[in-house]
Order: structure tokens, then C-alpha cells, then sequence
């Protein structure tokens, strides 16, 4: 449970790690059960240094889905670039208007069937008739939420992010980057082969917002099927790339299984409630620069939470937080961390509400330039959190798939337009709602979240489109030391990788 010190997102709680330096994570699972996604958390590196984190039931005991599958299927949805990510990183951050979109998005690596350079080595699944299977499937991609879909096939949704759901069948899932679903597809079609496919949800306008126009695609071959050339397979088809009210419905179907031996434990009050909104903003040219971003003086575009975009610091926040609630143990003469540093890393004034409230939906902001800084928000260890993110017409909508590490929370709400306490909580779910760690915020609309702070440290909160991270769309919590012995955050492992 206490696993802060192996969560990793660098400057966070950790400093990232050099060149022939080891550092070995040691964590215990406590409640999850299914598909996790890991990944490298420094600039643009989960690009390509990522895979599925897969905890099985214990021994002997059964899924609690309607059918036991015969086998399963990792299937890992990504992007390729043909550069270097560490320069498309570069480029999106100087030119201020955005960023060079990938060449290719991809299943398992591969582009698929409608790339030339990767027909003969498309992504294969062998099934037979009959049979029912598990397909974990993980968006992995760095910039865009994706629709999956198996030709003429149902796919029914048995967990997300790593928690048992109510079976939810339909033709076509949306997954968020950083999203996981298990889903059981049963091979009940004539003996073929069929496509599956992956293609992008984007909601803004493409003419702000590229995307990669290409489907990703593998094959789902029946046992004794003829050989067929591409065209004459049959392929998936999708909504349209900006279809908000599909996804929004989809999601809005999930529940999470909350039987006697998997309980939701849904958190029924509120002890602290913030209200986050999350879009664009402008950063202003700095003195002496030629910029040339879209903004007044050429102002580049940025990202904000609560009009805060956030900095990294120079010292891990968790380094520098430990240090200041143990000032006196040794432990402390492994950093070389003044006190004075460590107290300047960070600073605990994160807004709980917006700092320029207007009608967030309608485009009125006058403002669109935000305050910089590395602001944590403070919270006390075993109470009910509740969060509302709120999607902004800063500049134009986008739906933000927001991650929380640390913690799964309960989706209890999502809506569209400017989010009412008084109208929208009396619709909230508090029975069943899917249980998740990141949530994708409609484009014009809001996600109300809750979550018990059991588990005590510093964890990031942050937008999971790369770009937008890279351009402060992130904020963090600060969850403090329990009363009991088991309730306080541990000495550092010896190997941790200092500052």
C-alpha cells in the first residue's frame, strides 16, 4: 500500500535515474486485480519504454466474469514517430502552437495491415470458434484517446484500469491514454478472418489539433480460415473522430462489479471538496525572444490547472517533503539537500478553486494567461476527497484524460456544460460508479471524482496527453502521515536515487 518511493514520476518523488544506476521498486498489491499500464515518467520517454503490469487473481480462484476465457490477449495501442521523441518534445515546447504528430499509431508496435512497411508483421490473435477470450487492452499512446473495435464482433468490458466491472457489452470501447479495459470477445462469427483495429477520438478541430488519420489495425484469425488478401478482409468502422457524445455515453455505461467479494466502498461523504479547471492558457514571451505562438506578442500556448501551470522543481517534492517531516533523522545525510532547499521546492498553496471563476463553458475568460509556479495541495491522511474537473473554453475545448497516481477513485459523475453542485451531485452515483485512475474529461463538460486518502506521500495528478504535461498541465498531492505506525510514510530505500 505504502509504495510512494516506487511510483516514479521524476522531479516528484524521485530524481530521475543516470546512466548505470540501479533502483529497484518494491510495492505491495493491495486491491487491484487485472491490467495496469507502466511506463517511464521523465520528458517523452513512455513514447517507448512502456508495457502491461498484468496481477492475476490468487491461485485457484475464478474471474468473477459470466464465462472463464480459454486464453488472453495483451494489446498495447501506441504511437511511432520517425524522430527522435526527445526533439518532438523540443519542438512542441519552442514553436508554441503545438507539436509534429506521429507518423504511425500502432498495436503491439505494429501499424498493421494498412501500412505498407508492416502488412507481413500485423499484430495476430488465432482463436477458434466457440471459444471466449481476454483481450487486456492498454492505451499507450502519448497524445490521443482511441476507439478499438473487432470486425463484426461484440466485446464485453469486464474491468477497468485494474478494478472488476459490471459486464458491459458493445461493438466499440474508448480508452484514454493511460486507460486500461478487459474485455471477453467470443469467437461466434463464421470461420474467417476478421480486423481489429485502433483509431483516434479528438475532439477539437483538426485544424488546431492534428491526428493521425490512419487506422492501426491486427487480425483475428479463426482456426481452418481461408487465406484472404487485404482487401478482401473486412475492416471495423468507427465513430467520427470528434464524436464526444459516443464517448461520453460510453463511459457513462461502466459500473463497477461492487459484489460481496469485490465491494466498491464508494466514499458516501465529503470531508474536503476542490473544484479544478483544466485548459489551455498563453505563456508570454520572455524578454529579448522572438516568439511566433498563436497568443497576443506572439505569446506560445501552455496548459493549466486552476490557472496554476505548474514547474518542475529542481528536487524531487518528496525528497524535499520527507526531509522537512524528519529534519533530524540520519537518513537525511544521504541527500545533499539543504534545508533551505528543500523548504524552497515546492510550495503548499495549490487553489482549491479556480482563481478567475466565470462561466467556463461559454468562452468569456479574459485572462488567458496563468500564474507559474510548483504548488502542492495538502490533505490529511483517512478523509473523503471530492474533485470536480472542469473543462474550459480557454483558447477552444479538449477532452483531458486526467491520471491520478497513488489511487484508484470513483467516477460519480460526468456531465456536459459548467458543473452545478446544487443540479449535478443530486445525479451523482454513489452505489456503483466505475472505479478508475484516470478519467477522461468530456470536451465542454465536467468529472466529478472521490477518493479516501489512505495512502500517504506525494502524488501527481496530471493531464495523460503528453504535450499538455510538458506544457504544466499537473498539479500534486500531499496526503500526511496517519496517526499509526502503519499510516506514516517510510524511510527511503537506500538505493533511492537522489537529487
Amino acid at each position: 500500500m505504502f509504495t510512494v518511493w516506487a511510483d516514479g514520476p521524476a522531479y516528484i518523488t524521485q530524481c530521475p535515474l543516470q546512466p548505470k544506476e540501479h533502483y529497484n521498486h518494491n510495492f505491495t498489491v493491495v486491491r487491484e486485480q487485472g491490467t495496469l499500464f507502466w511506463h517511464a515518467h521523465l520528458g517523452w520517454q513512455r513514447g517507448t519504454l512502456y508495457g502491461a503490469f498484468i496481477i492475476m487473481p490468487p491461485k485457484g480462484q475464478p474471474y468473477p466474469f459470466p464465462i472463464q476465457p480459454k486464453a488472453e490477449f495483451p494489446l498495447l495501442l501506441g504511437e511511432w514517430w520517425n524522430m527522435q521523441l526527445d526533439d518532438v518534445e523540443k519542438f512542441g515546447l519552442e514553436n508554441g502552437r503545438g507539436y509534429n504528430i506521429s507518423n504511425a499509431t500502432t498495436i503491439n508496435g505494429q501499424p498493421g495491415l494498412l501500412y505498407p512497411c508492416s502488412q507481413e508483421n500485423a499484430t495476430t490473435l488465432r482463436v477458434k470458434k466457440g471459444e471466449t477470450y481476454l483481450l487486456r487492452i492498454i492505451n499507450a499512446a502519448m497524445n490521443f484517446q482511441m476507439y478499438f473495435q473487432v470486425a463484426k464482433h461484440m466485446l464485453t468490458v469486464v474491468e477497468t484500469d485494474a478494478s472488476f466491472s459490471k459486464p458491459y457489452t458493445t461493438d466499440i470501447i474508448v480508452l484514454a491514454p493511460g486507460q486500461t479495459a478487459d474485455v471477453l470477445i467470443t469467437a461466434d462469427q463464421d470461420v474467417d478472418s476478421y480486423v481489429f483495429g485502433a483509431a483516434v477520438f479528438s475532439p477539437p478541430d483538426p485544424l488546431r489539433v492534428e491526428y493521425p488519420t490512419i487506422t492501426t489495425t491486427g487480425l483475428f484469425i479463426y482456426e481452418g480460415a481461408p487465406n484472404k488478401t487485404v482487401e478482401e478482409l473486412e475492416f471495423p468502422t468507427f465513430p467520427a473522430f470528434n464524436d464526444s457524445a459516443f464517448a461520453l455515453n460510453y463511459v457513462s455505461q461502466l459500473r463497477s462489479l461492487n459484489s460481496q467479494e469485490h465491494p466498491s466502498w464508494t466514499p458516501q461523504t465529503v470531508d474536503r471538496s476542490f473544484l479544478f479547471t483544466v485548459g489551455y492558457s498563453y505563456v508570454e514571451c520572455k524578454a529579448g525572444e522572438v516568439c511566433q505562438g498563436p497568443g497576443p506578442g506572439g505569446a506560445t500556448v501552455g496548459t493549466n490547472i486552476n490557472n496554476v501551470t505548474f514547474e518542475l522543481p529542481s528536487v524531487a517534492i518528496l525528497q524535499a517533503y520527507y526531509q522537512q517531516i524528519h529534519p533530524n533523522q540520519s537518513v537525511a545525510a544521504m541527500w545533499d539537500t539543504s534545508p533551505a532547499q528543500a523548504e524552497d521546492s515546492y510550495e503548499e498553496d495549490f487553489p482549491s478553486m479556480p482563481m478567475f471563476q466565470y462561466n467556463y463553458t461559454d468562452g468569456n475568460l479574459a485572462n488567458n494567461f496563468a500564474e507559474f509556479g510548483t504548488k502542492v495541495m495538502v490533505v490529511d491522511f483517512n478523509v473523503n476527497v471530492q474533485l470536480v474537473l472542469q473543462n474550459t473554453d480557454s483558447l477552444f475545448f479538449e477532452s483531458h484524460p486526467f491520471h491520478l497516481h497513488g489511487y484508484n477513485f470513483h467516477v460519480v459523475g460526468l456531465g456536459m456544460g459548467t458543473y452545478n453542485e446544487e443540479r449535478d451531485s443530486a445525479n451523482f452515483n454513489l452505489v456503483d460508479p466505475p472505479i478508475m485512475n484516470t478519467v477522461a474529461v468530456p470536451a465542454g463538460g465536467w468529472a466529478a471524482i472521490r477518493f479516501f486518502t489512505d495512502n500517504p506521500g506525494v502524488w501527481l495528478m496530471h493531464c495523460h496527453f503528453e504535450m499538455h504535461t510538458t506544457w504544466g498541465m499537473m498539479m500534486a498531492f500531499i496526503v500526511k502521515d496517519g496517526s499509526a505506525p502503519n499510516q506514516k510514510l517510510p524511510p527511503p530505500p537506500k538505493d533511492y536515487p537522489k537529487c
